[in-house]
């Protein structure tokens, strides 16, 4: 077989993957969706997980409003991501559990945080902003690597209600002015 042939043979091969990985029972039974997920309508699903999977602080009074090619969810209701993500789990007595493990160079660089942690470093972080003048609505630019500290950052804006753009060091000036600009 000539080489030419050889390589479309490898290329054919991978993109005809026909193995399968079933998940383990176990794994399974925990699993947020089961088969009868299937069973049921969107409106219903969705009704069903809104209620029982997020806090909201004012109860929202449609499911969807759907004009192609836009969506709006959950119309009328208020919510706070930071205190759905990790305040919530805290109060529920899951605060000692990993919220997320993090892992940096060098390869021994890890640190596991939880939510009790998270909750801390968040709340501190956003009283710190709110000392700098950050409120509701204020713009924010996070500029970090990833480092623990940035969804820290990320919560403590979503906790005080400021929208933000997280910016990497290998964005041009022109995207990075053109986020800023986005945000106003």
């Amino acid at each position: 077989m000539s080489a030419r042939k050889a390589a479309e043979h490898a290329i054919e091969t991978m993109q005809v993957e026909e193995r399968r990985y079933p998940p383990a029972p176990e794994f399974r039974k925990q699993a947020n969706a089961q088969p009868d997920i299937y069973k049921r309508s969107v409106e219903e699903f969705w009704t069903e997980e809104a209620n029982q999977r997020i806090t909201w602080f004012e109860p929202w009074k449609q499911l969807v409003e759907w004009k192609p090619p836009y969506a709006k969810w959950f119309i009328g209701g208020k919510l706070n991501v930071c205190y759905n993500c990790v305040d919530r789990h805290v109060e529920g007595g899951r605060g000692e559990k990993v919220a997320y493990f993090w892992e940096g160079e060098p390869d021994n660089d890890r640190r596991k945080i939880t939510f009790a942690d998270l909750q801390r470093e968040v709340v501190r972080s956003a009283n710190g902003l709110k000392k700098l003048g950050v409120k509701k609505g204020t713009h924010i630019g996070i500029y970090m690597g990833m480092i623990p500290e940035l969804p820290i950052a990320m919560l403590a804006c979503t906790r005080i209600g400021a929208p933000f753009t997280v910016v990497f060091g290998g964005f041009s000036g022109e995207s990075l002015s053109g986020r800023m600009n986005d945000m106003q």
